[in-house]
């Protein structure tokens, strides 16, 4: 479970470019529950994902995983609680290494750091069956070096990585965006498959609204650093891109002539 109660963080205070990044933002997250972020340019997207992860120190406020507060604790003791995979396919993966040796540099990460069994069958066996959750056939290509796969074979192999771990959470900061339409929507095919089968809690952040719309429980839409709408249950099923884009051009309006 992920709890953000009342997150504020400010750049450039008392400057004449000060800017309200996050404004007492209130956010709770379920257990296995995969929320779908979504908000223009500048709406707090990416400072929620940092402050989250721990690259970004919150001015007041907290963060909680099942309960525990790690509003304090720096990035590298959050990774064993939290994974991220990012925009760029090409920045998961070690390029000249094969996908077995990536998957076993993934493991490693939150081991005992030994290569004392190394690539073992045990282990080539369990990541053929974690590959396998993906549907795009690389559990037959571990030998393979990874700056051999395509862009959306490498990001799904970044996601399957980020995991391996069995975190309390995944972010998905924009893990599709630079991937042209058709890769970007077996990525997320992949994604559904290996955050359902994993039982994972997700919270993604995308500007594509269509997988706003087909994919998670919850889309959640920020705007000057504050949730300004959620959609869940019933109401999710039914939604369509014209009415996210319906909403927000009224909270936008809205916002502006608040100020």
């Amino acid at each position: 479970m992920l709890e953000v109660r009342a997150a504020r963080k400010v750049f450039y205070r008392g400057q004449p470019d000060e800017k309200i990044a996050l404004n007492g933002l209130d956010l709770t997250l379920k257990t296995g529950e995969f929320g779908v972020v979504i908000g223009s340019n500048g709406a707090g997207k990416s400072s929620m994902l940092n402050a989250i992860s721990g690259s970004l120190s919150l001015d007041s406020g907290q963060i909680l995983i099942n309960g525990d507060d790690i509003t304090a604790l720096p990035v590298h003791k959050r990774a064993t609680r939290i994974a991220r995979v990012f925009q760029d396919p090409m920045l998961g993966t070690a390029a000249s290494m094969t996908v077995a040796e990536n998957m076993l540099l993934a493991e490693l990460r939150s081991k005992k750091r030994t290569l004392r069994h190394g690539l073992n069958a045990k282990r080539l066996a369990d990541y053929r069956d974690r590959l396998a959750i993906l549907g795009l056939g690389l559990e037959e290509r571990l030998e393979t070096r990874v700056d051999l796969l395509s862009g959306g074979q490498r990001q799904s192999l970044s996601l399957i990585m980020a995991v391996g771990g069995s975190p309390d959470l995944l972010l998905l900061d924009e893990h599709t965006a630079a991937l042209d339409p058709r890769t970007a929507d077996i990525v997320m095919e992949a994604t559904v498959r290996a955050v359902d089968a994993l039982k994972l809690t997700t919270l993604m952040v995308t500007h594509n609204m269509q997988h706003a719309v087909d994919y998670g429980h919850r889309v959640i839409m920020l705007n000057a650093g504050r949730v300004h709408l959620e959609i869940g249950g019933e109401e999710k099923a039914n939604v369509t891109v014209a009415d996210l884009v319906g909403h927000f051009a009224i909270k936008t309006d809205s916002m502006l002539l608040a100020s």
